[in-house]
């Protein structure tokens, strides 16, 4: 699809795949030229098969990192819940407070049922 409406693209499309330095990868599209391009910071060109590879461990990683997130938010809802609980507040109002979410372990519920 054109970017502007009525022009075409000039020439052939290359798709080169690169593994930065630091570790990102990148993927760059280049119409016209036959030459790789120069890349903005220091990294290397890689065959697609490398470059998947490598964006499939920065997908694992990230999600390992929202998980261990993820948990650590749980501990401290928690503790806030728990806290609250403990000052008195009522149970209903603690959630809200804390933002803990309810769970199997947390027994029965006011207002369930």
């Amino acid at each position: 699809m054109p970017i502007v409406d009525g022009a075409e693209p000039a020439g052939h499309t290359a798709t080169y795949y690169v593994v930065y330095d630091d570790g990102t990868a990148g993927l760059i599209k280049v119409t016209g030229g036959h030459e790789p391009p120069q890349l903005a910071r220091p990294g290397t060109l890689v065959p697609a098969t490398r470059y998947g590879a490598r964006l499939e461990e920065l997908t694992a990683d990230h999600a390992a990192y929202v998980a261990q997130l993820q948990a650590a938010d749980e501990v401290r809802t928690r503790q806030d819940y728990e806290a609250l609980l403990g000052a008195g507040v009522p149970e209903e109002n603690a959630r809200r407070m804390s933002g803990h979410m309810a769970s199997e372990a947390d027994g029965p519920h006011s207002g369930d049922g």
